[in-house]
């Protein structure tokens, strides 16, 4: 596919781009196009599964499935993991019904303007570029996962370890480039259209790591499908 640039996410009312990526969770390939005139679709687009967060993330999307579906919304999650490393991951940690993508080199994130950070010293030009500074600054607090508030960093470590996640060289490579991705969910009317998003774009940073909560999903689901 034409790599699209566009500025800034895209928003409810643009038209999303057609991305074709590989399958995970079943063979061959997935395209948006073809839910086109068939279903409204939620496309929920993260890091790599080297991020805890991203996890998180994912498994409470899935955790939505049912529900969505009821509404006649379909669920597509894209990964920034290699295929078969996606898929090694997957068969040890199931998600019922998943419909799951590999895009390592963020291709769909490029298309839906979602931009992919570059870390700097203490220089913050969001969502261009944010220092460490900055980073070190914002906390994270997930009671029941963490043990009390911490920087993003700490959190993301304190989680791999809880999870034991073990990083591996497809892992590596990928937070290597990707670290800064930012990620977004979108959904997606029968016409392609978005009618509703979230990022972490927006605030100057202070979504980062953040997701909406299953009410706020669940209604924009709810008046996409009516």
């Amino acid at each position: 596919m034409s790599e699209l640039h566009v500025d800034g996410p895209l928003q409810p009312g643009d038209r999303a781009p057609n991305i074709v990526l590989d399958a995970i969770t079943r063979d061959g390939t997935i395209a948006l196009q073809d839910f086109r005139g068939h279903s409204p679709i939620l496309i929920g687009l993260f890091r790599g599964l080297h991020c805890p967060f991203c996890r998180r993330h994912i498994a409470a999307q899935a955790q939505l499935d049912a529900a969505l579906r009821e509404k006649g919304v379909e669920s597509l999650t894209v990964v920034n993991t290699p295929i078969e490393r996606a898929r090694l991951y997957f068969r040890y940690h199931p998600l019922p019904n998943l419909l799951a993508a590999s895009d390592p080199e963020r291709v769909s994130h490029r298309a839906f303007g979602l931009p992919n950070i570059e870390f700097t010293e203490n220089e913050t030009e969001w969502p261009r570029k944010v220092g460490m500074d900055v980073v070190m600054s914002m906390q994270v607090d997930m009671p029941g996962e963490t043990s009390g508030p911490m920087n993003r960093l700490a959190a993301s470590e304190y989680l791999n370890n809880k999870d034991g996640y073990q990083m591996m060289e497809a892992d590596q490579r990928m937070a290597a480039t990707g670290q800064g991705q930012l990620f977004g969910q979108f959904l997606l009317d029968r016409e392609g259209i978005v009618r509703w998003s979230f990022t972490e774009v927006p605030e100057g940073g202070q979504r980062m790591f953040g997701a909406p909560s299953p009410q706020e999903l669940m209604s924009a689901a709810s008046q996409v499908a009516s």
